[in-house]
């Protein structure tokens, strides 16, 4: 009787479950395996699927596009991340401050995240536009000559950083800031007691107890960016130097798929991808523990 009452109950877990189950298996187990398997094949998505071997990732060593795509990643992440991992540390120290009004401050640096990205490519598009956009103009009051900022790629990566900067910084603020008020104001009394400066402070208690956060904010940053593809798809000026040669690894990924129709040669593009972010996040994981401090230990 016992085995059937359990027996009875996982049935019921079984039914319960089945829902969420179906779906993780249908829409992420099932495409991760079929794009493991597309990647050992050549598939135009009209002919039947050519087993090939190791043959697009061999393709993938010599491919000179993809090496540029690399390239593009490494030096948008490079750019953006120290960036927004600042500012969004400045922005959230400003936030945490008592005064009246600071809830719609809050709010409105909150507000570009939400924000599609097609409405925010758009608003920089004008904002950077070398003829009548403000930066240039804004350039042009203190004498310089404003750069053609989403024409060339020299300067379109930069372009596209400040705009993510700017749209991102009030996610990795509002981060922060839960970290900041997690903090008790017990350690900045006793700090207070035995004279510690604002420096010393912020040096010796919120930024180590600070720690598990921007460790949390740094990985995530890293995944999220070497993924990166609505910037590079919708900001630079079509028909460009600039669309023609910033390409990112997951841009190159859409187009060797749809454009030329080579699911396979993608699908390897894609898992050397995936083995890239494991092995950068794998390597963040072993060196938090020189940096990052939990209180309970």
């Amino acid at each position: 009787m016992a085995g059937e009452r359990g027996l009875q109950k996982w049935k019921w877990v079984a039914f319960f479950l089945a829902p969420s189950l179906s779906g993780l298996l249908l829409f992420i187990c099932y495409p991760i395996l079929s794009s493991f398997w597309l990647a050992f094949n050549d598939w135009n998505l009209l002919t039947a699927p050519e087993f090939v071997g190791l043959a697009n990732f061999e393709e993938l060593v010599g491919d000179a596009a993809f090496w540029s795509a690399l390239r593009y990643t490494v030096t948008f992440i490079a750019l953006y991340v120290p960036l927004v991992f600042v500012l969004g540390l400045g922005l959230a120290l400003f936030l945490n401050r008592r005064a009246r009004g600071m809830l719609a401050v809050r709010t409105a640096t909150f507000l570009p995240v939400v924000a599609s990205w097609v409405v925010v490519s758009l608003i920089w598009k004008w904002i950077f536009n070398p003829s009548y956009g403000l930066v240039n103009y804004g350039l042009k009051l203190i004498g310089i000559e404003g750069p053609a900022w989403l024409f060339e790629p020299q300067t379109a990566v930069y372009a596209m950083v400040i705009t993510s900067v700017w749209k991102d910084v009030g996610y990795v603020a509002l981060l922060y800031l839960g970290g900041l008020q997690g903090i008790s104001e017990t350690y900045y009394e006793a700090a207070r007691i035995d004279g510690a400066t604002r420096w010393k402070s912020l040096r010796h208690i919120t930024l180590p107890l600070l720690s598990p956060t921007m460790f949390f904010v740094a990985i995530t940053l890293l995944i999220n960016y070497f993924q990166m593809f609505e910037q590079v798809w919708l900001m630079p000026m079509r028909d460009s130097a600039a669309d023609r040669q910033v390409e990112v690894i997951v841009s190159e990924v859409v187009k060797n798929a749809f454009s030329y129709n080579r699911m396979g040669y993608a699908s390897a593009m894609s898992w050397v991808l995936f083995v890239l972010i494991f092995i950068i996040t794998f390597v963040q994981l072993r060196l938090q523990k020189r940096w990052v401090y939990y209180e309970s230990e």
